[in-house]
């Protein structure tokens, strides 16, 4: 049956003669018997033929026996209709499960065909839907709510699933090890360390038995609310006959920078025999990438192949091109992209296309918009951002321009800090929280103490054609900063402060609080897009890794143009002293062909920079 049947298809209207989904199917699909309607109305049989519906894959086979189901006066039937609700949501008609689900009220769904609804809505992101049928169930057990919550988790409304659980709780409700799974999911992904404690708490009270799954997912938890010693200890007390604990242990400390202890845990799974798996060397290889450690990154890519047998796959090149890209060496990075055997995910030419961005090569970044067929706000970001590094302010606009024309808005740079079992987000320049004055007060303050200390504003981050002043402005009320100002004026002195970040942090950011744990003697913990970082008396736990980057390359950009400048003055001055014009000429051509080659790759072997959004 062609699209324009389903186009057609009116609930209540003429049913859809079978023999044109006959003429339309092959064997495979289930055929109804050629018998009079009063034969094929056994319920059981129309059951059968949805099931075998499903399984063959063929959204318009199950057009069909839905219209057979009308003709022979089964559409109010509510286990048929929960049938053809989930097998319309598998083939994402979500217009068509909607309008049955009008059709019969939920009251008449039996307990199990609601609780296949709801996680058949959950599964295809229906969530309002999924909650005003959970609203109206007038029974639930213990699969509707992990329906529930494992589907908020699934679509990331975190605080509907913490309000959940509580509700659970407080209907007498008996969580699972399922249950706990979601939740502890939750909680690792928005960073609620207070949150992941009274679970953790909870979990430990109810004396429910620690499964692979349930280690795996503390481990993974406490790596992400920036407790990774927490998350050693748990991994030194659990079993590890499963590779998926190894591999949260391994994500964990390369999330956290910690390359040599991720490489020494991986040299203990293979000391205790226990095979890893091709998302054990995802976390080997992003550990690598974190710190520079491009060598040895290689190492393992090759490992993988020889040793264990592990065909790298789309995220491992994926890898590589991070790995490559963050070190400055965007030939190779490409390369890799060249001789991937698939070809590569919009996801790849991102990675590709921020490298060119931070190591100020737009030539290579043009190419990498080139291959991304549906730009994202973040892609035009970025090549105008590439453009504005290296002072090509006309290309920029042209870009923003584009930008304007196809109505494409910036992604807004968001922060997050928990208090009191609360989530506060903040944006950039924020003034929507309900004690901003005070923030401000507390931001502003704070700078004014960093500045005694030395801290000097990071302008030329501020990738637009505008005054110095105006630039430092800018860097203000970034939403970290507004976030970390938050938990100083709520935290208890001396206490951790905790803030989550959807982008990555800046130099400005990061140099920042660098200072403010330094004057306060406070542990400042930010988790980025990529990494955590642990700031503690003025240092961080990345090493400075980008930082050193940065300024190493601004100088040496400096020396260069000194060369080059100073040269320029002696070969005007060669026209009167001929006589030294030949030393002259040899050092000018040497800054000039360093300086133009130089690509970042001169300076890639332990340091890069990260993404300015």
């Amino acid at each position: 049956m062609s699209r324009e049947v389903i186009k057609r298809f009116q609930w209540r209207n003429k049913p859809t003669s079978i023999w044109l989904w006959r003429s339309n199917h092959t064997a495979s699909v289930i055929e109804f018997p050629a018998t009079e309607p009063s034969a094929f109305s056994d319920h059981q049989l129309l059951v059968q033929s949805l099931e075998e519906c499903k399984l063959s894959r063929n959204s318009t086979a199950v057009i069909a026996t839905h219209s057979r189901i009308i003709k022979l006066g089964y559409e109010t039937c509510p286990s048929l209709t929960s049938l053809l609700v989930t097998a319309y949501i598998s083939f994402n008609h979500l217009n068509f499960a909607r309008q049955l689900l009008n059709e019969v009220p939920y009251w008449k769904f039996n307990l199990v065909s609601s609780n296949s609804i709801i996680a058949s809505l959950m599964k295809a992101g229906d969530v309002n839907i999924a909650k005003k049928m959970f609203a109206k169930m007038p029974k639930r057990d213990l699969i509707t709510w992990n329906s529930m919550i494992s589907g908020f988790v699934r679509n990331a409304r975190y605080d509907e699933a913490f309000r959940f659980f509580r509700k659970m709780l407080n209907s007498n409700m008996e969580p699972d090890k399922f249950t706990f799974s979601s939740i502890i999911t939750s909680c690792g992904r928005v960073g609620a360390l207070d949150q992941a404690k009274c679970i953790h708490g909870l979990l430990t009270e109810k004396r429910i038995e620690l499964n692979f799954i349930l280690s795996s997912a503390l481990i993974d938890m406490y790596s992400k609310c920036g407790r990774i010693e927490t998350a050693k200890s748990i991994f030194e007390n659990v079993r590890h006959d499963d590779v998926s604990v190894w591999n949260a242990m391994i994500n964990g400390l390369a999330m956290h920078g910690l390359a040599t202890d991720a490489i020494a845990t991986f040299s203990k799974m293979e000391d205790e025999n226990c095979l890893p798996d091709s998302i054990t060397f995802v976390g080997i290889l992003t550990a690598c990438s974190h710190c520079g450690l491009t060598q040895q990154g290689r190492e393992y890519f090759n490992l993988m192949r020889t040793k264990y047998a592990i065909k790298p796959q789309l995220e491992h090149y994926g890898s590589m091109v991070d790995l490559f890209g963050r070190a400055g060496l965007l030939e190779e990075a490409y390369k890799v992209i060249e001789t991937m055997p698939m070809d590569p995910d919009v996801v790849i030419w991102r990675a590709f296309l921020s490298a060119c961005r931070t190591h100020k090569n737009p030539s290579l970044g043009e190419v990498a918009v080139s291959k991304i067929s549906h730009l994202a706000s973040g892609d035009y970001v970025l090549l105008s951002n590439t453009y504005c590094s290296v002072n090509k302010w006309d290309n920029a606009e042209n870009v923003r321009h584009m930008m304007r024309q196809k109505r494409v808005n910036k992604s807004r740079g968001k922060s997050w800090i928990e208090f009191g079992g609360v989530i506060h987000q903040f944006k950039s320049g924020d003034v929507s929280h309900s004690e901003t004055e005070s923030i401000y007060k507390i931001l502003e303050g704070l700078t004014g103490r960093v500045r005694e200390e030395g801290f000097i504003r990071v302008t030329e981050l501020v990738l637009m054609d505008i005054s110095e002043e105006e630039k430092e402005g800018n860097l203000n009320y970034h939403s970290e900063k507004l976030a970390v100002a938050y938990g100083i004026l709520k935290l208890s002195p001396g206490s951790e402060i905790r803030v989550s970040k959807n982008l990555r942090t800046c130099i400005d950011c990061h140099s920042w609080m660098k200072l403010v744990s330094k004057v306060l003697k406070r542990v400042i913990i930010v988790r980025d897009r990529t990494r955590f970082h642990r700031i503690e008396d003025g240092l961080c736990s990345c090493g400075d890794y980008w930082w050193i980057y940065y300024w190493y390359k601004k100088w040496y950009y400096y020396l260069l143009d000194f060369c080059y400048y100073v040269n320029t003055i002696f070969l005007i001055m060669l026209l009167f002293y001929p006589r030294n014009g030949k030393l002259f000429m040899v050092c000018f051509f040497v800054c000039r062909g360093a300086k133009a080659k130089d690509n970042g790759s001169l300076l890639s072997a332990k340091c890069c920079q990260p993404s300015l959004s």
